[in-house]
């Protein structure tokens, strides 16, 4: 079973004994031991997850990493953020997306008009399974709960992920306060409802919504 530590704040070390994760293809930063390196070509599980992402466009090379000893990982000094799922299922960006078990499953899901709020496509790569999974932020990410008494509002540059039972609603924040100066600055949210966490990150993305 691979361990996943942090090494630093921006810096992901994974123990193997045998075993193999899934990274980001050229986030291996170092090794020592005994590594073998494997591209994937289109980021899913098998001919399925292939065709999928060429169709969606839900772009996301990577690589398996096989061996004894131990790999780092990094990608262009973001903030490493370590989950734990037990069966369960993460929907993240595949920019924000660094490195997973092999044993966790990989996907794709609709998202509709949020993607295409952020500037992707209208899919967002998912996980799934028992294992651990680290993702990469700008900044620390931070984990927000969701409960059927508060659902959250989020700006499509800050979402990073979420896990759990939530319905996502694509919301315009132009109202007449826009036109009279008084408006939050942001052209369009993502409404989570329902039960879960919804991952953020302290830095908004240049998307489609916040250009408008």
């Amino acid at each position: 079973m691979a361990l996943f530590r942090l090494q630093g704040s921006r810096v992901l070390a994974v123990d193997l004994s045998g075993d193999a994760v899934k990274a980001k293809n050229g986030a291996m930063v170092a090794y020592d031991g005994k590594m073998t390196f494997k591209r994937l070509t289109g980021g899913g599980d098998g001919l399925r997850g292939i065709v999928t992402r060429r169709i969606t466009g839900e772009s996301m090379t990577v690589m398996e990493v096989r061996g004894h000893g131990v790999c780092w990982f990094a990608d262009r000094a973001s903030e490493v953020n370590l989950v734990r799922l037990t069966g369960e299922k993460l929907y993240v960006e595949a920019s924000n997306l660094l490195c997973t078990e092999a044993t966790l499953r990989t996907g794709t899901t609709f998202t509709g008009l949020r993607g295409a709020s952020e500037g992707h496509g209208l899919f967002t790569t998912t996980v799934e399974g028992t294992g651990q999974a680290a993702l990469v932020s700008d900044g620390p990410a931070v984990v927000l709960r969701v409960s059927p008494q508060f659902p959250l509002q989020v700006d499509p540059g800050a979402y990073v992920a979420h896990t759990g039972n939530l319905r996502q609603h694509f919301q315009s924040g132009v109202n007449w306060r826009t036109f009279a100066g008084e408006a939050s600055g942001e052209a369009f949210q993502i409404r989570f409802e329902g039960d879960g966490l919804v991952y953020v990150q302290p830095s908004e993305r240049t998307t489609v919504g916040g250009q408008i």
